[in-house]
């Protein structure tokens, strides 16, 4: 007798959208991160703003159901009415955040909404916007310690050995919060002379340090320089362990990055700080 496969048949997961698809995506992958061991393959379809291109994205789907075997999920942020009717036609479990959520806000609030698409990403012109590409310019002109001029103007300041993160978590804050973040590496001159880098004391209530463990840096390291000193395993634990006693030092707030993702870090140093930010 032939042993049964008890491996889950995969599943198809669209995320459709007559703007970028980036809303669609972001919500969900919230719900689907609680379903841990399905497999899923996941499409992004943005710009579907006819009807047409809606009849497409079900004959899409319905390809996906007979290849899979299972139905799809579709995550959808379509504003127009008559584009979800047709969408609904999908043998697929559809999921209609405006749907779902303007309905009800329309009765509390007592009025329709515009049901305007796209609008979430139609902010090109306003201060909002500019803010935000002003903060990503800056983030990008102040990445591991380019220079120290203009510090006044940061929102916050990150710290920590190469490699533990402070750089993607940087272009974050900008992009997604419009905050200017500055980021400098520690290290071991920093170590010998027991001090942070030049001209960062005066902004020491703007500091927030990153630390990693020791192990998760070696893997990092050794990816971008394989055999180096720079990635040594007894290296890496003498630069974090030299950083964290500098840190605890100078009184620096810090957190380890090893198993958080950016998003989690970026809204414990929001929090630790005191900023807010505008979320896009």
């Amino acid at each position: 007798m032939t042993r049964q496969d008890s491996t889950p048949p995969s599943r198809t997961v669209f995320f459709v959208s007559d703007g970028t698809g980036i809303t669609a995506e972001t919500l969900g992958h919230s719900l689907l991160t609680q379903f841990e061991g399905v497999r899923l393959r996941q499409v992004r379809m943005p710009f579907i703003t006819t009807a047409e291109k809606v009849r497409e994205c079900v004959a899409r789907i319905a390809q996906a159901a007979r290849e899979d075997g299972a139905r799809p999920v579709i995550f959808s942020t379509l504003v127009e009415p008559d584009h979800n009717a047709i969408l609904r036609q999908a043998d697929a479990l559809c999921l209609s955040f405006f749907e779902t959520f303007i309905g009800p806000l329309e009765n509390e609030f007592g009025m329709r909404s515009t049901h305007t698409i796209g609008r979430f990403h139609s902010s090109t012109d306003t201060n909002s916007y500019k803010d935000r590409i002003e903060a990503i310019n800056y983030t990008l002109g102040h990445d591991d310690g380019i220079t120290n001029k203009g510090l006044e103007e940061a929102d916050v300041i990150l710290v920590g050995v190469s490699r533990c993160g402070k750089t993607p978590t940087s272009l974050y804050l900008a992009m997604q919060f419009g905050l200017k973040a500055a980021n400098y590496p520690l290290i071991p001159e920093d170590f010998e002379r027991r001090t942070l880098p030049e001209g960062l004391d005066r902004h020491r209530h703007k500091l927030f340090g990153l630390t990693i463990q020791p192990e998760r840096l070696h893997a990092i390291r050794t990816e971008r320089r394989a055999n180096s000193r720079y990635a040594a395993l007894d290296n890496c634990r003498q630069e974090v362990a030299e950083a964290e006693k500098l840190m605890r030092r100078e009184g620096i707030r810090w957190l380890d990055s090893s198993t958080k993702s950016i998003e989690e870090i970026s809204t414990t140093i929001m929090q630790e700080i005191k900023l807010e930010g505008s979320s896009y």
